[in-house]
């Protein structure tokens, strides 16, 4: 590359920029932990402010650092006393805000919202395997399946009931966007979290189809459910995050490392659009620490998709520099209290599947 430097500068529209915006100066450190002005907020999180999260794997991390340094994370549905608290997060809950399981898409998520307020009735909520019943939205929320379709819609109508509350009492609203491949109805085009037949049901080519969602899909879906949370809550703010977390599995005929990297482009360009046009969205680069091209920057265990503790702390670091901890917690005493919580992810389980 050709040296600049005893050139003279000439006028343009680069000449004095922040040093962020040069790779030479914003990009000047041996570290991934120290990168300067990698980000900075769009609004105030206040310490009375109630925060709502949802999303794929990754936000689990999100919502436990948050919790864990003096922030209101909302779980307006808590598990009952009897349940220990292993075998509370195997049924969902406290892993999120509500019960709803890993909302990988901006589909999902609207969709979500539009049946809990009564705008759109799934056809299919109910899968059945084993003589037991589950549901078709969130089948991982129930290990082992319910005895009757009846209780799997009266859990479903409770659950749609507390959306509606979380929207309600929520200040900001965190969601992770995980992934583009997807599975859908033909009948009606519900998007499922889990392709069916992976933990209930059983895969009918003529009833589900695979669907790739694209950049306008992943923006548009994401305004809707920005409108309706906004109808419900006009106090409402957001912020995004896209998950570093790799595809398990494709259904796509590419190789699972190119359909990764076409998935979360996809992601991050349409996030990049939803900021553009919301002021009330903010976006956190967690995908980019994770990403970022550093020798030092080994942010996997030996799967190459679980990201380690360090890694996450890493992130969470640049998020609390902005939004200062409510409580004052150690680093070492906050990565001890989170490093052997377990992470739920339901796509997972696709690995089942590989020869």
């Amino acid at each position: 590359m050709k040296n600049t430097e005893n050139y003279p500068v000439p006028e343009s529209p680069y000449r004095g920029n922040p040093r962020r915006t040069y790779w030479k100066t914003g990009m000047r450190t041996s570290s991934v932990a120290t990168i300067p002005d990698l980000y900075t907020k769009r609004f105030d999180i206040k310490e009375s402010d109630r925060i709502a999260t949802a999303g794929s794997c990754f936000a689990q991390h999100i919502a436990r650092y948050m919790r864990s340094n003096g922030y209101s994370v909302l779980d307006v549905e808590p598990a009952p006393p009897n349940l220990t608290e292993s075998g509370a997060a195997e049924h969902g809950y406290g892993i999120y805000s509500a019960r709803y399981g890993n909302i990988y898409y901006t589909r999902q998520l609207s969709q979500l919202v539009r049946e809990a307020i009564g705008e759109r009735q799934p056809k299919e909520i109910v899968w059945e395997r084993d003589g037991r019943f589950y549901d078709a939205l969130r089948p991982s929320i129930f290990p082992g399946g319910h005895e009757s379709p009846e209780l799997v819609l009266a859990h479903r109508k409770s659950h749609l009931s507390a959306v509606v509350d979380l929207l309600t009492q929520a200040n900001v609203f965190v969601f992770t966007m995980g992934l583009t491949e997807g599975w859908v109805s033909k009948s009606d085009g519900t998007v499922y979290p889990t392709a069916p037949g992976t933990v209930a049901g059983s895969f009918d080519s003529e009833k589900y189809e695979f669907q790739n969602f694209n950049y306008a899909e992943v923006v548009r879906d994401f305004l809707e459910f920005r409108i309706m949370a906004r109808r419900i809550n006009p106090r409402i703010k957001f912020i995004l995050t896209v998950s570093p977390v790799p595809l398990a599995a494709t259904a796509t005929e590419s190789h699972v490392l190119t359909a990764t990297t076409y998935s979360k482009a996809v992601l991050r360009a349409a996030a990049g659009e939803i900021i553009r046009r919301c002021a009330d969205v903010d976006y956190f680069p967690s995908y980019e620490v994770i990403s970022a091209s550093y020798v030092e920057n080994s942010p996997f265990d030996k799967t190459g998709r679980n990201v380690l503790p360090e890694a996450v702390e890493k992130v969470m670091n640049y998020f609390f520099a902005e939004h200062k901890p409510v409580s004052n917690i150690s680093s070492r005493q906050l990565q001890d209290h989170v490093a052997d919580e377990q992470v739920f992810c339901d796509d997972a389980l696709l690995e089942m599947f590989a020869k």
